[in-house]
């Protein structure tokens, strides 16, 4: 199976959680299973019905983060010496060369990929345009609404 790029912080994020989910969430809600058997009947026990979906749930996010971690390709940016150039894990600003407007990404790893937090996978259209390129090169990007030209303004190593 091929292995999957992710950034060494979105690594330790997946193992913190998977950490949360079996030493917490998992006997929370065996304990809310006990708990619902002892009410009695099992076939009308909103409580116990409940408990086990919860757990399901819980158990399948467990199986979905081991199995990221085990296929994952753990790049730590830092390690890497800083020559300019856009790279998987590096932070990017980028200025419409139209309209001067500026916006910073971080190119992660697909499962890693948050625009909220102006994170992009490095499977996405801008990112793809831009890896490989170096500060001050401008790249057209083909977007819904059209081409559109970004000048790569500064490029981070965080």
């Amino acid at each position: 199976m091929s292995k999957f790029p992710m950034t060494l912080q979105g690594s330790r994020a997946l193992e913190e959680e998977l950490k949360h989910l079996k030493g917490e969430m998992r006997p929370k809600i065996s304990q809310a299973i006990a708990e619902a058997r002892e009410l009695g009947d099992l076939k009308e026990n909103a409580e116990y019905h409940a408990a086990r979906e919860q757990q399901g749930l819980v158990e399948a996010r467990i199986r979905d983060i081991e199995a990221k971690l085990s296929n994952a390709q753990v790049i730590d940016i830092t390690t890497i010496p800083h020559s300019g150039k856009v790279i998987f894990g590096t932070t990017v600003d980028i200025a419409n060369v139209e309209t001067g407007e500026e916006v910073t990404y971080q190119i992660v790893g697909d499962d890693e990929a948050d625009i909220k937090v102006s994170k992009i996978s490095v499977s996405s259209p801008i990112a793809r345009a831009l890896i490989g390129k170096e500060e001050g090169e401008v790249v057209n990007v083909q977007t819904p609404g059209g081409l559109v030209e970004y000048e790569i303004v500064e490029v981070k190593h965080l």
